[in-house]
């Protein structure tokens, strides 16, 4: 009788270790995530009526983020530089929602230009009364070499990723911490966990982002209704490389392959409504294999640095030949 219940419970735990494999492998983010997209808070629920600041919003992650919003009757503040491209957005979010004009602020802003950034917190609080949510989205990539990067492009990353993103934080969270309520949710990159090739700059600025989030979630502990997140999506169907630095200042980036290996907008934006509706800290964003490279970096770094060799090689050439670095993992190198 001993020996059948032992058995059972075997059987049990290795068709549970087969399920879980199953699910690893088709897994778009984080169990933590998945487990909140299954059986936690929706968005529908916990987000329609919060004033929500988007950053970034005239493109990729952050235009979708405003659409997804819109549609749940979210209030919305949508910045970037384009004054243009924000009405469009704004255009868009009006018809696809129940949303009246008043519910929506453009609201231009640069990152750069933190000396403005106090006033324009001003106008987003005078025109709704508070923030729930600001979104730290704005910011720019890097493909480049470091060898051939100029200092003003990593002195370009810095200022604008990191400094930018802490000089809006700053104005924003004592507003939030006043309220003793609110969620600054910043993203962040599968490169502010673990280094990738072409990007140095880049994923120095995520992972100074990092480091400071981090550390100013503990600080915040006498706030329990702060929550403070991170988000770190691995490659999704954006601008973002469009826009993207290369090895001097203002040289456009030569060349941008198909995007369609990579996740779809929507779905990384409806991963990100689902994080903040669940208070989570930390979401890693990404479809097989790179979903794969945050398990082994957290845990098996030995592994981790042996696969990013091999790949990270492979991505630099194909650079080199002039293809589109991130399909460096789906196609064969080809002279351009």
């Amino acid at each position: 009788m001993d020996l059948c219940v032992t058995s059972v419970l075997y059987l049990g735990a290795l068709i549970y270790i087969v399920v879980q494999l199953i699910r690893f492998v088709f897994a778009d983010a984080d169990f933590t995530l998945l487990w909140a997209v299954a059986f936690g808070n929706k968005p529908e629920a916990t987000l329609r009526g919060k004033v929500v600041w988007i950053t970034g919003a005239s493109s990729g992650i952050g235009e979708e983020l405003a659409y997804q919003l819109a549609r749940l009757g979210a209030r919305l503040i949508l910045s970037a530089r384009r004054e243009k491209e924000l009405e469009r957005v704004k255009h868009y979010c009006l018809s696809c929602s129940r949303l009246q004009e008043e519910d929506i602020l453009v609201l231009p802003l640069d990152l750069l230009e933190r000396d403005s950034h106090q006033a324009k917190m001003k106008t987003a609080v005078e025109h709704f009364g508070n923030i729930d949510v600001l979104i730290n989205n704005g910011g720019r990539s890097q493909r480049s070499l470091f060898l051939d990067t100029s200092l003003e492009v990593f002195h370009g990353l810095m200022d604008l990723n990191f400094l930018g993103t802490v000089s809006l934080t700053k104005q924003v969270l004592p507003h939030m911490t006043e309220r003793g309520t609110g969620a600054v949710v910043t993203i962040s990159s599968v490169v502010g966990l673990a280094g990738a090739p072409l990007a140095t700059g880049y994923s120095a600025s995520k992972h100074a982002l990092q480091g400071l989030f981090n550390c100013l979630r503990i600080e915040l502990t006498d706030y329990p209704g702060i929550t403070i997140s991170t988000v770190c999506p691995g490659p999704v169907q954006s601008q973002i490389v469009h826009n993207a630095f290369t090895e001097q200042i203002d040289k456009p980036m030569p060349v941008v392959g198909d995007q369609q290996h990579k996740m779809a907008t929507a779905r990384c934006a409806r991963l990100i409504l689902v994080g903040i509706s669940n208070r989570i800290k930390e979401m890693w964003i990404a479809q097989q294999p790179f979903l794969l490279f945050y398990y082994l970096w957290q845990y098996t770094p030995t592994w981790a640095w042996y696969i990013t060799d091999l790949l990270g090689k492979r991505r630099v050439q194909n650079f080199k030949a002039g293809m589109d670095a991130d399909s460096a993992y789906f196609t064969k190198s080809k002279a351009p």
